[in-house]
Order: structure tokens, then C-alpha cells, then sequence
């Protein structure tokens, strides 16, 4: 019990302190999750949108298919890309392998169903109405869209912190593309996993404390949102 003690104690110590590598550690996995978020925002919003709204052939089995990628397992999804993106695999020429950008569009692969399907389950529960307004006052396809992701801002806003809160989550993927290499792939999660296996109780704890408090900031973020509406 006193080892867990001292290990709380120094890792206290290191966040305020602002040891290097954990505040590398940090930044990294909060750039990485914040850029995969945005590319998967952009992207799935507007065909969220798009399919929730409109009816057409196969939606049924397009619905289905959305919201089975929402629960992927993040372990998968590595594997597919490494297979991919691996030396002897049909894009392995990129050398995209354990680096921070091969990490991005894992994450981004990981959660756009998941922004994909909150959007689209909005829209379609709610977007028809907006939908049938716009067209009254003459708007395009585009405009359309446009209009109904502005007056569902608010709960579009809970499903992009949604996804990020996810992403900044998940190890399976940035540890089997990323090789959780110091300094350059290194994450909060696959951090905590090493150093644990290590007895590194310290740097696992000041990581674990750090993502409870981005944990923390986001439900709060929700919950206000939540009561607003």
C-alpha cells in the first residue's frame, strides 16, 4: 500500500513540476485525437446529414452497417491499416507505420462511423422538419444541409465531444500502428499500459490523473449542453 502512496505522491509531483516526457506524452495524444476528430467531423457530419434526411435504395441496410461500425472494436481497426500500411502491404510505400500520422487516421477511421451515426440519427429524427422549411423558402440540397447542421449545432457539438472523448480513449489502435515509441508515438493510453506492466506506478498514475481531469472537462462540456437544451 505505501508504494501506491509515493507513486500518487511523485506523480503529483511530476504534473506540477511539468516533467517532459509526461507533458510529451500529453500533447501528442491530444494533438493526434483532436485532428482525428476534426478530419472525421468535416467528413461524416455532412453525409450524416445527407442520409438522415433523404430516403434511399439499400438506407436500411446502410443504417445497419453504420451502427455496427460504431462499436468496432479499436484492435480491429489497427490490424486492418497495419495490414495495409505495412512494408510488404499495397500502400506500404507511404512508410506511414508508427508514426503520428499513420495514428491519426486510425483514430479518424475509428470514429467517423461513430460521428457518422450519431449525425445521422439526429437528422433523421429531427432534420426532416428543418429539411421541409428549407424547402419552402426555396433552399438547394447543399443549403439544406448547411441549414439543419446550424440549428442542430448544439447537439452536433455533443456528438463531435463524444467521438473525441473516444478517441483520446482508445489503445488498441495507436498501439499497434503507433509501436508506442518514446517521444515520437508515445500516448496517455499505451503509456498507462506500459508503465503498469513495468511497476512504473508514478508516470501511470500522473497519465491516469491527467486523462480523468480531460474526462472530467468533457462530460462537464456535455452535461452543460445537456441542460441548456
Amino acid at each position: 500500500m505505501d508504494y501506491i502512496v509515493e507513486g500518487f505522491k511523485n506523480s503529483i509531483q511530476m504534473l506540477l513540476t511539468f516533467d517532459k516526457d509526461i507533458y510529451e506524452i500529453i500533447l501528442l495524444s491530444l494533438k493526434v485525437s483532436c485532428i482525428a476528430t476534426f478530419i472525421s467531423s468535416i467528413l461524416m457530419i455532412p453525409l450524416g446529414v445527407y442520409t438522415g434526411i433523404n430516403d434511399f435504395k439499400f438506407k436500411s441496410l446502410f443504417s445497419r452497417l453504420v451502427y455496427t461500425g460504431m462499436s468496432i472494436p479499436s484492435v480491429i481497426v489497427g490490424l486492418v491499416i497495419s495490414i495495409i500500411l505495412t512494408r510488404n502491404g499495397p500502400l506500404g510505400f507511404l512508410n506511414l507505420m508508427y508514426t503520428p500520422s499513420v495514428m491519426i487516421i486510425a483514430q479518424s477511421i475509428l470514429i467517423s462511423p461513430l460521428i457518422l451515426g450519431l449525425t445521422y440519427n439526429l437528422s433523421k429524427s429531427r432534420g426532416k422538419y428543418i429539411k421541409e422549411i428549407g424547402i419552402t423558402l426555396g433552399a438547394n440540397k447543399l443549403q439544406i444541409v448547411t441549414l439543419i447542421i446550424r440549428e442542430l449545432k448544439e447537439e452536433i457539438l455533443i456528438n463531435i465531444i463524444t467521438a473525441f472523448s473516444r478517441a483520446i480513449s482508445e489503445v488498441g489502435a495507436v498501439m499497434v500502428v503507433g509501436g508506442n515509441i518514446k517521444g515520437y508515438t508515445r500516448v496517455m493510453t499505451t503509456s498507462i499500459a506500459m508503465y503498469n506492466s513495468m511497476g512504473d506506478y508514478s508516470m501511470a498514475i500522473a497519465l491516469g490523473i491527467v486523462l480523468l481531469l480531460i474526462s472530467f472537462i468533457i462530460n462537464n462540456i456535455t452535461y452543460n449542453y445537456s441542460m441548456e437544451d
